[in-house]
Parts: structure tokens; sequence; C-alpha cells
């Protein structure tokens, strides 16, 4: 049974709805870009209710698609995949068909992470991203054009869930994307945003002619825009299955822009596309208190990272810490962003494709070890550490390096629950925003492959997330299932783009319901803070003066800075002894909730 204050929150929600009627910077070890997208203004939102299924994402049009394959009967794989293909349509500067995805489906039984991660090319080696000088080269110069695109991976992760989960065909889940991309939709305030800010798109003759006019001014809001060669190409995989996509002629194309960019070519080839597979994979499942927290295994970060940053602070008093009418405690703030730090230590010198760089004996439960976790949470005191140095939760110690990948994924954030109570959390990316800014067959390439570790090697060794033919780069993407301890019940479904910030973001989400008493929307609006173990990141214009003085009188060095994320999630509740879900989108974009 769900604490008292989220079904008081409940009925706040309820009482409140009816009342309103309802810069370029080097891959290597130096300074980076702070958001990989732009913000596009904040909105209040306080949620959405419904009783048998529900769909939340990052776009209305995208959101609507999934809704009606729930409401057809299909399961929430066939609503994330409708879902997907829009966004990929709507909001291309996040995800799409040449991108990847991360996925944890529950069946109402088990939990099946699946990994759509791309991969660099068969030909790729440790000088990928380096200068002639052995330097790194600077970042956009590394991701525009063809050689940062990695092998797209979330149509065949889609394909493989789809086997094992789907209840429609193939081919119906396609058809809103189709129609949409066909016959037009209205360019969203947020998309005509950023591609008027958007330095490099132009870059690109076939991007460039859709996005913008003859003389190179951004659509506006509002403009009908279509992409009839993307209703062509998913018309081509709806008919022909997933292997239209991965061989034949999209391939060749693909191949075709890659390898033949007229200043900054790729490796990827047809053999890279026909050789792909996506895996299934266990996920990480923790403790917390009376909660079980469910996330992605390697090639992502993710779910270590949060559930090392949920270890920490499980030692601490946390609910002793809440908000007062969204105003954070500096105290909570401390040990939340002190928690990062050492998270993030680990997750840097640590974390790697498992498959290429296998952890040491020990592995995983070396790195979420209640004993190993309560040392590391000894650590935090009442000044500020900076920066923390990784752990040695291993038996024997090792000589590696520490990555300093930007990791910028320009992403989208799905969770679903269906009829049958099945659920997913789907986290999906093309990494920086407009990706590689390389368009063909109507869809925007990834640049994933910059999600690598320039450099191989540091004076502390090899670095784990080093560029190598085949690998996964490591990700931040942290699709999130919680339960109840012990009834085994589903509680939440939630994830956030943002880069490696997306860590701090769903843990900060995850702190706000399971210590604060927080429905899930409530968690989101609260100020986004972390620390990527660096300084002390606080949402612009979210956070008091008295507040940022305080942390600096703990040592803090304190970053105000714009902090888009794009948290959504759907939230279960009893309320007078009935389940009811309970949807929230991020006030930070322009995503919405929607169900029956």
């Amino acid at each position: 049974m769900l604490k008292s204050p989220l079904v008081a929150s409940l009925f706040v929600f309820l009482f409140t709805s009816l009342l309103a009627g309802c810069s370029t910077a080097p891959l290597g070890n130096k300074p980076v870009p702070i958001e990989p997208e732009g913000s596009s203004g904040y909105t209040e939102k306080n949620g959405w209710m419904a009783q048998r299924f529900m769909v939340a994402a990052a776009n209305p049009l995208a959101v609507d698609a999934g809704y009606h394959m729930l409401k057809a009967g299909g399961s929430a794989l066939d609503a994330a995949i409708a879902t997907q293909m829009v966004l990929g349509l709507v909001e291309p500067q996040s995800s799409g068909i040449g991108g990847g995805a991360f996925m944890l489906y529950f069946d109402g039984a088990k939990i099946d992470a699946f990994d759509g991660r791309e991969t660099a090319p068969a030909s790729a080696n440790e000088t990928l991203f380096l200068s002639p000088d052995g330097k790194a080269m600077p970042f956009h110069e590394a991701v525009v054009g063809g050689r940062s695109v990695g092998v797209p991976g979330v149509l065949r992760m889609l394909a493989l869930a789809h086997k094992q989960y789907g209840k429609l065909p193939w081919h119906v889940l396609f058809e809103p994307a189709i129609k949409l991309a066909r016959d037009g939709f209205a360019l969203s305030p947020r998309l005509a945003i950023l591609l008027e800010s958007e330095t490099y798109l132009k870059t690109d003759p076939v991007a460039a002619a859709y996005f913008y006019d003859a003389q190179g001014k951004s659509r506006p809001v509002g403009y009908l825009l279509k992409n009839p060669a993307l209703a062509a190409t998913l018309q081509k995989i709806a008919t022909e299955g997933v292997d239209a996509f991965y061989t034949g002629k999209i391939a060749q194309d693909i191949a075709r822009k890659v390898t033949q960019h007229p200043t900054n070519p790729g490796g990827l080839t047809v053999q890279d596309l026909a050789g792909y597979q996506a895996k299934t994979r266990t996920a990480i499942c923790s403790d917390y208190r009376v909660w079980t927290v469910c996330g992605m295994p390697p090639p992502s970060s993710g779910g270590i990272a949060i559930a090392q940053i949920l270890g920490i602070l499980e030692t601490k008093d946390m609910r002793a810490l809440a908000p007062v009418d969204g105003v954070l405690d500096p105290e909570a703030v401390h040990l939340f962003t002190e928690a990062g730090r050492l998270a993030y230590a680990d997750r840097n010198r640590y974390i790697a494709d498992t498959d290429f760089v296998p952890l040491p004996e020990g592995g995983l439960r070396a790195l979420l070890d209640k004993k190993y976790l309560a040392q590391r949470a000894a650590l935090i005191g009442d000044q500020s550490m900076g920066r923390a140095r990784a752990g040695m939760p291993f038996r024997q110690q090792l000589a590696w390096g520490t990555d300093t990948s930007p990791e910028l994924p320009s992403t989208s954030h799905i969770s679903i629950v269906d009829g049958d109570g099945h659920a997913l959390a789907m986290t999906t990316t093309i990494e920086n925003g407009f990706g590689s800014r390389q368009m063909v067959g109507g869809f925007l390439l990834n640049n994933e492959l910059t999600d690598f570790s320039a450099e191989a090697v540091d004076a502390d060794g090899p670095i784990a997330n080093r560029v190598q033919g085949g690998k996964r780069p490591r990700s931040s993407m942290s699709p999130t299932l919680v339960f109840e301890k012990g009834s085994k019940k589903l509680v939440l479904s939630v994830g956030s783009p943002g880069g490696s910030a997306i860590i701090n973001y769903v843990s900060k989400t995850l702190i706000g319901m399971m210590d604060w008493g927080l429905n899930v929307q409530e968690a989101i609006n609260l100020p986004n803070i972390g620390s990527r173990n660096g300084p002390t990141e606080l949402e612009q214009g979210r956070v008091p003066d008295t507040l940022i003085r305080q942390l600096k009188a703990k040592g803090h060095e304190v970053q105000i800075m714009e902090q888009t994320s794009g948290l959504h999630g759907i939230m279960r509740l009893s309320v007078h002894g009935e389940d009811v879900w309970f949807g929230a989108a991020d006030p930070r974009r322009e995503g919405i909730a929607k169900g029956d």
C-alpha cells in the first residue's frame, strides 16, 4: 500500500483539475557543452488520470498514436512502436529510426531489458576521433558528417520485442506515422525554436530543403510540414518487415550517405547494417527501502549509477529533508549531489559495453553491494568533497583510465501501461540535437559514436569506453521501473532525456516519490539538481538565492544552468482500494499523458 501523502496529493490534483476545467567543445578532458537540447520554456502541468491504460511521451501527436493502439487492444509494446514512429517525425531532433534505444518491458511476471544501442562500424578503431596531432577533435567537427554515425538499432530492438509481446500486426503500428508524414503535421513551438537556433543542419542539402525555406529561414510554428520520403520509408518497413531497413536500398542509401560525405566521411557499410543484432539483457534490480527499482544494465550506465545513488542515500534520513512548497532543503541537495559525485566517479572509471570490457571478478554485485555503498556514503561530510575518486569495489585493483566523453544525447522517453497491466519504459535517442545532421530517406542519422571516449588511454591505463569496432558506446539512458518490494506490484515507469544528466533527473524523481511522498508529476516538477562529479548543478530560475548561498557555505562550486529534462512517467495510485494510473509529463517540454 502506498503512503498516505501520495493519496492526498491525488485528491489535490483532482480538486484543482476540476476547478481548472482540466558553443564548440572538445571530446577529450576539457569543458563540454552543457545541454544536448536547448530550452523551449516551462509550462506547469498537473498530470493526467486513467483507469485502464496510459501513454506518456514528449509530443501529443505521438501520444495519440500510442493511445489508439491501446484502445484497439494492443499491448504496451504495440503502443511504443506507434509512438516512436511518430516521435521520429514530429520530434526529429531527439529520436527516430536512425538512432537507438533501451527498453524495460514488464509482462506482469518478469522484466526484459531490450538493448537497441547503436554499434560502431567494424572498421572503427581508437583513432576515430583523434586529430592528426593526436588530440581529440572539437566536438562538432567530429559530430557533423558521416564519421560519428553508428549502426541504428531501434528498429531491430522493436522488432525483436514485437515478436514476443506484440498483439497487433506490425504494419498497423506504422499507420499513424505514415499518414502524418504524407499529409503533414503542424510544426510545434519547440521544434521551431530549435530549428531557428540550429547551426549545422543547413550543411546537409536534404535536411536544409526540408527544415528551411529557400532563403534559409526555419519553418515557422504551425507550418504544415510534409515528409513524403519518410512516409515511403516507413511504408516499406511496415510492408516488408524490419529487414527492409537493414538490407536493400535503404541500407545502401544510409551507407552511401555516411561514406561519401564530402568533408567528414565515416566507415559504416551495408555489411555493418545487415549484421546488427538487438539484444535481450538482464535488468538491474535493487531494493530501496520498501521498493524495488529496476534499470538498464551496460552498455547503459544509468541502471548502475541510479542504484548506487539510491544505495548511498539509503543510509541517510532523506524523509526528514522533504521540500516545502517546492523549495528544496539545502541538506537534501548537499546529500544528493555528493551521492552523485560518488556514483559518477565509478561510472566514468568502470562502465562500458561489457561484451567488450567485462567487469572484473565480482562484477555488478561488487558495485551495488550494500556494504560497499555504505562505505562510499561514509565519505560524505558536512563540506562538499568537490570531486570524488572512484571506489575500489573489486577483488583486484584495476589500472583503468577515466572516460571524459561529453555524452550529449538528444533523446526522448516513453512510458506506457496497457490494459493487461503490462508496462514499459523506453528511452530513445539520436545523440546530439538533430544527430549527425545527415538526412536520408526522410530521417536523420545518429551521431552516437561520439558517446565513446575520444582518448583510448590516460595516465591510469586504458579507458573502458574507448572506440572499438562493433562495440556499443556507453550511455546514461535510464528507463526505470519501480515495484513494491513485498507485493511486486508495479508502482512507476519513468525516464528522461538529458545526456549524462539523465541519471540525476531520474534519481531526483525517484527520491521525490519514494522519500518525500510526492506523486510523479510533483516529483518531475521539482527543480533539477545534481553533480556529475564536477560542479553542483542547479536549474536556472528554479532555486532561491538562499539555497545557493547555503551550498556555497558547504564548499560547493555552484553552476546555475538550463537543465532541459524531458521526464515522463506513469504511476499507480490506490484510491479507496482501487488502482488508478496517474501520468506525468515534464513542464520543460511539450509532452502529455493520455489514457482511458
